[in-house]
């Protein structure tokens, strides 16, 4: 059976249900033009209003509209619609409902409007919907179009429609942050192609006022908007703005704006008042003082790390090897995104003398130092380092000495710099994730102190943590570490079974990663993070293994990656590569403060492969480390079940469902990526010996 369509003005185009024909919309004008942001608008290609004057009728017309041309089951809108009533009642008020909007649309419901006995559908491809036209590819086909569009389409989505029931109130919120989230995304594309450099300000001011009447909290475009209207020496105008937008951030978040936004404003603000503005060529005043400089825009949020030049402990050591082998540290620790790093060559002053003086430090303005030495000693070379805070008067806050046989100078970066950069890194994160300890207030300093949080895996903490990486996103919203960071609190969100809609928190945190490797390309951690969310959350083993070789190509030090490859290969259900890569993860981890999380791999994959004396073993010592980790338990109890100690497993069983109430062998076995039935079945099997309820 076919439906017919006949465009104003053209003949009769047939069309097969559930297909659209998108040449069509290119070629003729639409029959329907339907508004669902702000009040809620429906006319006919004739301007005529079709509207259905029911709430209900208009709330089913706003479902069809945003399923884009799909069929939708009868049943599921009227068990939204009609979510208190009995089942044949609801039926009977939906044929209602879709008799009101066939009515509405008269002669165009013959051509937009089809039903079967089991769903209904409306003809999208026939009709022009703004939401829809907002995030089409289409809008943005002619610069700066999805912009001016935003302009004129303005208000929530379908905001008329609040208290139709409760469960199309929540549906409602659901696609209203959806819809907030691409459109935020698409228009801040839109605002960096616009920003370009040597783009002109009026360019800069047009799009950024876009996005700022989109979202009025959005602080990169009220940083744009500020730049544009300095750079056309209107700062008042942009002083303005800063104004409006702490008066936003205030009322929205009840936060302040972040240091690089305030930075920028007094940067303004200070030309302002210094009306002459001394141009660098410029001669002195005639006072005789000096031309007052130009304040840094912006506080830097990385923190920088220097690597001095090692000694060579004469007359062993050639200077050559020990200069090499700093710069090789300081290679390895660049592919770590968190810090910025100078390498020995930076801080040689020329004529290089025998030491780095203070000066030379405080000029580079550093946090923290690595130095080091190189002494030989019976057929080894002696590698001494040590990392200095200088924030703290130069403190040595961590040591480590490793050997390397002198003809094994080909093992340098397996058996010296992945032993060293892989133990600073975690150090360096310690440190900064103490809570104020040195007004870490920017977005990577509330990243890193929301990591502890997280990793406490205590309910309260972890969305504490949720907060500080929220208010990191605000601050810096293209900053590739903070949003790898913010889909990674995804994760365990949904790991520990706490996030209400799972489904719609695996979209952000695929979203949010994708953004950062797109930012970043060369972030190995940003990817790995990606990928462990394809693996666990989109239930993607392979395309996972992808994206980590790809990060382990940028950074092979990073024992996360190889923690999360573990798990992959165990949904794969193959233990024996699951445990190769927890041996190399525990290589590069000796100091690592939140090591249960690197060492649960190991109790799956034990578990998995049948060695449950040793799985429970493993597993003990991670829920001893963190009690609160949910999916700490279930290897533990798995192993326990098989070894027939369900009177042990009791306990455990009763804490991880105090954890995870909803916690049942059904859920799980839905839920968890298993890529082979066996191993669905083993796990099972051990979780149901050991006592988890059914579901």
């Amino acid at each position: 059976m076919q439906e017919r369509v006949t465009p104003p003005g053209g003949q009769v185009v047939p069309l097969p249900y559930g297909k659209r024909d998108h040449s069509r919309r290119a070629q003729t004008s639409p029959l329907a033009r339907i508004h669902l942001l702000g009040s809620m608008r429906a006319t006919s290609f004739r301007h005529a209003d079709i509207l259905p004057r029911g709430k209900k009728a208009r709330a089913l017309l706003g479902c069809l509209c945003l399923a884009d041309g799909a069929r939708v089951s009868r049943a599921r809108i009227a068990a939204m619609l009609w979510d208190r009533v009995p089942d044949f009642q609801g039926r009977a008020s939906f044929r209602q409902a879709y008799r009101e909007l066939v009515v509405a649309f008269g002669p165009l419901a013959e051509m937009l409007l089809s039903s079967d006995r089991e769903t209904v559908r409306l003809d999208t491809a026939a009709c022009w919907i703004d939401a829809v036209a907002l995030l089409s590819n289409d809008s943005g086909s002619e610069k700066g179009a999805r912009g001016k569009l935003a302009q004129l389409c303005k208000g929530d989505l379908l905001e008329d429609l609040s208290g139709v029931s409760p469960s199309f109130d929540q549906w409602v919120l659901g696609e209203r942050s959806r819809f907030t989230e691409r459109l935020r995304h698409l228009l801040e594309e839109e605002m960096s192609s616009a920003s370009e450099p040597h783009s002109e300000p009026s360019a800069r001011e047009e799009i950024a006022r876009r996005l700022t009447e989109f979202d009025p909290t959005h602080e990169g475009a009220s940083r744009v908007l500020m730049r544009a209207l300095a750079d056309r020496h209107e700062r008042a105008r942009a002083l303005a703005e800063y104004k409006r937008c702490q008066q936003a951030l205030k009322l929205a978040y009840n936060v302040e704006p972040s240091p690089e936004t305030r930075a920028l404003y007094e940067a303004i603000r200070m030309f302002s008042r210094d009306t002459r503005e001394v141009a660098p060529a410029e001669s002195a005043p005639e006072d005789g003082k000096p031309p007052k400089a130009a304040p840094a825009v912006a506080k830097r949020s990385h923190r920088r790390v220097g690597v001095l030049p090692f000694a060579a402990i004469p007359p062993q050591v050639d200077d050559r090897l020990s200069f090499t082998i700093a710069q090789e540290v300081a290679a390895a620790l660049g592919r770590f995104r968190w810090f910025d790093v100078v390498a020995p060559m930076a801080l040689v002053p020329a004529p290089a003398p025998s030491f780095i003086n203070d000066s030379v430090l405080r000029r580079r303005d550093l946090d923290y130092v690595v130095d080091g030495s190189v002494a030989l000693s019976g057929g080894m070379y002696q590698i001494s380092v040590r990392l200095l805070n200088l924030t703290q008067d130069a403190t040595p806050v961590w040591s480590k000495t490793v050997d390397l046989p002198t003809h094994r100078l080909d093992q340098l970066d397996e058996r010296v710099t992945a032993q060293i950069v892989s133990e600073i890194d975690p150090v360096i994160h310690y440190i900064e994730g103490r809570p104020r300890t040195r007004g870490n207030d920017d977005a990577i300093g509330c990243v890193l102190r929301a990591i502890p949080l997280m990793y406490t895996m205590e309910r309260a903490k972890y969305e504490e943590a949720g907060r500080l990486i929220e208010q990191a996103r605000l601050m810096e919203p293209d900053n590739a570490m903070v949003l790898a960071w913010a889909a990674y609190w995804r994760v365990y969100y949904v790991g520990q079974g706490w996030a209400a809609d799972p489904k719609a928190e695996a979209d952000i945190a695929l979203d949010y990663a994708r953004r950062a490797t797109q930012l970043d390309p060369n972030n190995a951690e940003a990817l790995g993070i990606y990928a462990h969310i394809w693996a666990f959350l989109h239930k993607d083993p392979e395309m996972a293994l992808h994206y980590f070789g790809m990060a382990l190509k940028l950074n092979r030090h990073l024992p996360f990656i190889y923690a999360f490859m573990a798990v992959t290969y165990c949904y794969l259900g193959e233990p024996e590569k699951a445990l190769a890569r927890v041996k190399r993860c525990q290589e590069l981890t000796a100091t690592q403060p939140f090591f249960s999380f690197y060492i649960n791999p190991e109790a799956i994959a034990l578990m998995m492969k049948g060695d449950y004396e040793e799985a429970v073993k493993v597993g003990r010592r991670v829920i001893e480390s963190t009690p609160e980790y949910g999916n700490g338990y279930k290897p533990l109890i798995a192993a326990l079940g098989h070894l027939g100690r369900r009177k042990e497993a009791k306990r455990y069983v009763d804490k991880l469902l105090s954890i995870e109430p909803r916690f049942t062998i059904k859920g799980f076995a839905a839920g968890y990526p298993f890529k082979r039935e066996d191993t669905r079945d083993h796990y099972v099997q051990g979780l149901r010996l050991a006592g988890i309820p059914e579901g």
